[in-house]
C-alpha cells in the first residue's frame, strides 16, 4: 500500500476497552488509520456518512440498532465501504440475519488483529 493514503477506519463498540484494543490493532497494521469512534448503531450510520470511511469495524451488540442493521444501512448507502463485524459470539451462534447484513466477514474479537484487517481488505 505504499503511497496509497492510509484507509479510514471507524471502530464501532459500545465498550471503551475494545475501542482502545481495536484501535491499537489499527494503529499496529500499516496502511491504515482510525478517524472515528461510535458507541451506538445509529452514531455508526451517522458516522459512516460523513466520515466516509473504507473500513468499518462493527460490533453485534450495541445500544439502539444492532451492529447487524447498522451494517445493513452502511453498506446500502455506501457500497464501497467494507464492514467487518466482530464480538464475542462463536461463528454457529451469530444472530439472524449476520449472514445476510452486508458485511465483508465476521471476527471473533479474540482472534482480531493486524493479519485479519489486511486479509479482509485485500479480499474487497
Amino acid at each position: 500500500m505504499t503511497g496509497a493514503p492510509p484507509v479510514a477506519v471507524l471502530i464501532v463498540d459500545d465498550q471503551a476497552p475494545f475501542r482502545r484494543a481495536a484501535r491499537a490493532v489499527i494503529m499496529a497494521t500499516p496502511g491504515f488509520e482510525v478517524v472515528g469512534e461510535a458507541e451506538t448503531g445509529e452514531d455508526a450510520v451517522r458516522m459512516a456518512k460523513e466520515l466516509e470511511p473504507g473500513l468499518v469495524l462493527m460490533d453485534i451488540n450495541l445500544p439502539g440498532i444492532n451492529g447487524i442493521e447498522a451494517t445493513r444501512q452502511i453498506t446500502t448507502e455506501r457500497a464501497e465501504t467494507v464492514v467487518m463485524l466482530l464480538s464475542t459470539y462463536r461463528e454457529e451462534e451469530l444472530p439472524p440475519g449476520a449472514e445476510h447484513c452486508g458485511a465483508a466477514r465476521y471476527v471473533n474479537k479474540e482472534a482480531f488483529a493486524p493479519d485479519i484487517v489486511e486479509e479482509v481488505w485485500a479480499k474487497h
